[in-house]
């Protein structure tokens, strides 16, 4: 089983490539508060399909090139 995750499409501006990023809650050891941190990673879009606001879940694969290790699996919104 590889991972998913689920995150928002932040860049469409690469040739094949779209940049996602993935939004989790946080809680601080001391004070309990939750707070939001973010990770970005670079997906492939063979098709050039997937554009900036989309929600999208990713997939983890094999290396792809320097940066890239996922691919885009589906979409679940677009964005405004």
């Amino acid at each position: 089983m590889r991972r998913r995750l689920q995150g928002t499409v932040v860049s469409d501006k690469m040739t094949k490539t779209v940049v996602v990023r993935v939004d989790r809650m946080k809680l601080h050891p001391k004070y309990k508060k939750r707070y939001r941190i973010s990770a970005k990673f670079k997906a492939h879009d063979e098709q050039g399909e997937y554009h900036a606001g989309d929600k999208v879940i990713i997939e983890e694969t094999r290396p792809l090139s320097k940066d890239k290790r996922w691919r885009v699996v589906t979409r679940i919104a677009t964005g405004s």
